[in-house]
């Protein structure tokens, strides 16, 4: 749409006909500037070499027109595009000649330094003096192109930044025109004539045609053509879709694996291909009939693109609301509610395919701003209606996908909550916007909006077609959902998807371009430069120096250290120091090779020498220990462990301390060095196997034998049991109170071991029941040496003092029976132990 008149065209955002075209021509530009093509306006601009003179009058004469249209702000968008691309093909040259003669100033520089600096007092050999003269002045020759460069450079980038910022200007004030409302009933009369000549315009185009005997004679000779492409195109629209969705439904329906669904995947497509295909030989069959006008042939080109809008539409839809729940659910949504939003994508699918058409013939007859805003009105309150049902459904399901973890909140359940809040808020305010008369600004929010949608869609299609195919490889479903690598290539579906979202939203090609230039440089901190290759060589040569480790520690592992004298402690002790050597080394050669200077690490490394020596060694031991921790992994996330008479599961390691959660549900900081220099019990190391030990007491004459068959049959009945080993029952010892056992049984899951011990203590108190065997408990015999005292006194009544009589003590009287050996004698102590009785 042409947003501005006075002879300024405006480009306004995607949602003008032609952009998703422009949108894959642009997908095209961005794998160019992936692969380093660098933008050029300029054919045969030659090697980076020094610039002549005719380069710089050339570069003069492209500037100064550049800064001329930038002063007037008269020249069209065009007109800036064409001298941006000139001026950034012109940077790119200035860019590469700022490198020009480098190796031969540095040969210079590399003479300079052998003559040594210039004594204090000035005076040297004059041999010595005129070759650093010859020198200096050499220097100062090759020096000289490249100051000129990067002059030109800097003046290039600032007319590219001023043309930038005066295009974005431009595009907001198109954006905030206040234009004619679509509300105001004066409008609508010329709005419908408009419409109506524009329909008997092609109408009468046909009717010329027909009269003329040319075109009828044309018409005649390819009307079989015609009637057969008619035929072939009316089947593949009317019925291609429903042929392709049928045979993927079936697909799905039949087993439900990766494979299957990565085919019905593919099939799906056709949804898509059919029916456009079938309204490209409809285009193609109202051309040849030769009948259409320039305007009945525009319109009829434009048919196949609107196609694509409505059934792409429908595609996703059908994947975000799934008629199969094979398919894979993406919305947490009812079958009622998947079958509404399928309807929904359908009528915002046809509303653009309308809504297409409606444009073309908009720019076609170069209707006045009146009668585009009233003719497209309705279509854009549509719009926003439907896409307020679609919000709801994101709100729903955030909170069902909330419900299912507890009522906690994610950040993906914040960013589903967020989404669905703006969809909502601007599929209002977009239409509220284009009825005051902000059309464009309108039209933007409400469009843009849902070609983020339609993206967003897609992107989720793409995730889950991609973890489909990693299922299918590795042949485990689970291994899928715990592997880093579906996360990451999602993280690089999402990045990539961000420079789209940004072109959806207004953001230019040049704009992207212009990042994408900056991020190539790269950047500067002190006096060393820092680019992505940079980077990419660090990483290169840290991961070949972190194999080669790996390489050399396997070999001394296997092939050099079993035929030495060291004990295995010592050979893992080897093993582990030539891991952290090796990495170091590695992590210093890549850096040393990413060209980053080290010496200004030097003034760090002695103020935290300094550090370390007035008070930080228990904060480096702990770091030290954290490293070790985390190279070694002798304890990982969700071990259970026991330090310093601390028992729980480890719920995070820091290069400082390690938290622990205990089984009251409390967290324990724990420092790293204590779980360097301490004890540490780790009874899932390597697996959850684990020992259960459980104590049985039986009463003495029991049948000891049929014990422990009883004992040996609980044990073996435990799922969590292993039967290889086999649990065994112990008959431990003669006990005080009873005969001792003990049930030792080994468990694939020893964090289960109080849940197996309890279900044992239920099976041997029934089992015992059961049999009639008992389970003493222990008794204790006691003897009073004056058992008269625990008799009431009688009180006597008296007149006088009586004089006391002494009496003789009375005796304990003892236990019928002989007393048991083990009883300490009565006299003493006032208290003895007694066997059973």
């Amino acid at each position: 749409m042409q947003a501005a008149r006075r002879g300024v065209t405006v480009a306004l955002p995607i949602h003008r006909p032609g952009a998703l075209l422009r949108l894959f021509v642009l997908i095209l530009t961005a794998l160019a500037f992936c692969w380093g093509a660098p933008l050029s306006a300029q054919e045969g601009q030659g090697s980076p070499a020094a610039l002549s003179a005719e380069d710089i009058s050339a570069w003069e004469a492209v500037a100064t027109r550049a800064e001329d249209a930038i002063e007037s702000d008269r020249a069209s968008d065009a007109a800036f595009e064409e001298l941006r691309s000139q001026l950034a093909g012109w940077r790119s040259r200035f860019e590469a000649a700022r490198s020009a003669n480098s190796a031969a100033i540095s040969a210079v520089e590399a003479q300079i330094d052998t003559l040594g600096p210039v004594p204090e007092s000035g005076e040297e050999p004059q041999a010595v003096a005129e070759q650093r003269a010859m020198l200096e002045e050499r220097r100062s020759e090759l020096q000289e192109p490249v100051r000129r460069a990067e002059i030109a450079f800097s003046r290039a980038d600032a007319l590219i930044r001023s043309i930038d910022t005066s295009l974005r200007a431009r595009q907001a004030k198109a954006l905030l025109r206040l234009g004619p409302s679509p509300l105001d009933p004066t409008n609508w009369p010329g709005a419908l004539d408009d419409l109506g000549g524009f329909l008997r315009a092609i109408g009468v185009d046909v009717r010329d045609h027909w009269k003329t005997p040319v075109q009828r004679d044309i018409f005649r000779q390819n009307l079989p053509v015609v009637i057969f492409l008619v035929i072939l195109a009316l089947v593949l629209v009317a019925r291609g879709r429903g042929w392709i969705e049928t045979l993927a439904l079936r697909l799905l329906d039949q087993e439900r694996s990766a494979a299957r669904w990565l085919v019905s995947f593919i099939v799906s497509l056709g949804q898509i291909l059919l029916p456009v295909l079938g309204l490209v030989l409809l285009s193609t069959a109202a051309i040849s009939s030769g009948l259409l006008g320039t305007r009945g042939e525009t319109m009829i080109s434009a048919l196949p693109g609107a196609g694509f809008m409505i059934f792409a539409t429908r595609w996703l839809g059908d994947f975000v609301f799934p008629i199969s729940e094979r398919s894979g659910l993406m919305l947490a949504l009812s079958q009622s509610q998947r079958r509404e939003g399928r309807v929904y994508a359908n009528v915002l699918g046809l509303l653009l395919g309308v809504y297409w058409l409606a444009q073309e013939a908009s720019d076609l007859e170069d209707w006045p701003a009146r009668t585009t805003n009233v003719l497209i009105f309705p279509l854009l309150v549509v719009l926003g209606l439907f896409l307020l049902r679609i919000s709801r459904f994101l709100i729903l399901h955030g909170r069902a996908e909330a419900e299912e973890s507890d009522g906690s909140t994610s950040f993906r359940q914040q960013l589903v909550f967020f989404l669905g809040q703006s969809v909502a808020v601007l599929a209002v305010l977009g239409p509220a916007l284009a009825a005051v008369g902000y059309f464009h600004a309108g039209t933007a929010l409400v469009l843009q909006m849902f070609y983020s949608l339609e993206l967003l869609a897609l992107v989720l299609i793409l995730q889950k077609a991609f973890v489909e195919i990693f299922v299918v490889v590795t042949g485990d479903r689970t291994r899928a959902s715990e592997s880093l690598l579906p996360v990451i290539i999602a993280f690089v579906l999402n990045l990539i998807a961000l420079p789209f979202l940004a072109l959806i939203w207004g953001a230019r090609q040049t704009d992207l371009s212009e990042l994408w230039t900056k991020f190539r440089a790269g950047f500067t901190v002190g006096e060393t430069h820092i680019s992505p290759s940079d980077f990419l060589l660090f990483i290169l040569v840290f991961v070949l120096g972190y194999g080669l480790t790996r390489l050399v520690q396997g070999a001394m592992r296997t092939s050099v250290l079993p035929k030495t004298r060291l004990d295995i402690g010592g050979q893992n002790a080897v093993i582990s120091g030539l891991g952290y050597v090796g990495i170091f080394l590695a992590a210093l050669i890549a850096i040393t090779s990413a060209g980053i200077d080290l010496s200004s690490l030097a003034i760090v490394a002695g103020a935290l020498s300094v550090g370390v020596g007035f008070g930080l060694q228990t904060i480096v031991s702990n770091f030290v220990s954290g490293i070790i921790l985390l190279i070694e992994r002798p304890i990982s996330e969700g071990d259970w462990i026991e330090v310093g008479g601390e028992m729980g599961f480890v719920r995070s390691i820091s290069v400082r301390s390690t938290r622990i959660e205990t089984f009251d549900r409390t967290d324990v900081i724990v420092p790293n060095a204590d779980l360097i220099s301490g004890k540490v019990t780790n009874w899932t190391r390597g697996n959850l196997i684990g020992r259960l030990i459980v104590p049985v007491g039986v009463g003495y004459g029991s049948d000891t034998r049929h014990v422990a068959k009883i004992l040996q049959e609980i044990a073996e009945e435990q799922p969590l049991v292993l039967l290889n080993p086999p649990p065994g029952v112990i008959f431990t010892a003669f006990g005080a109170d009873s005969l001792n056992f003990e049930i030792r049984a080994i468990l694939r899951d020893v964090t289960q071991i109080l849940v197996v011990q309890t279900e044992i203590l239920h099976r041997i108190a029934e089992r015992f029941s059961e049999e009639g065997i008992e389970i003493p408990f222990a008794q204790r015999d006691i003897w009073l040496r004056n058992p008269e005292a625990l008799q009431p006194k009688q009180d006597t009544p008296s007149k006088g003092p009586v004089a006391s009589q002494p009496s003789e003590p009375t005796p304990a009287t003892p236990p019928t029976g002989p007393a048991p050996s083990h009883l300490r004698d009565p006299d003493a102590g006032g208290e003895g132990d007694g066997g059973d009785r």
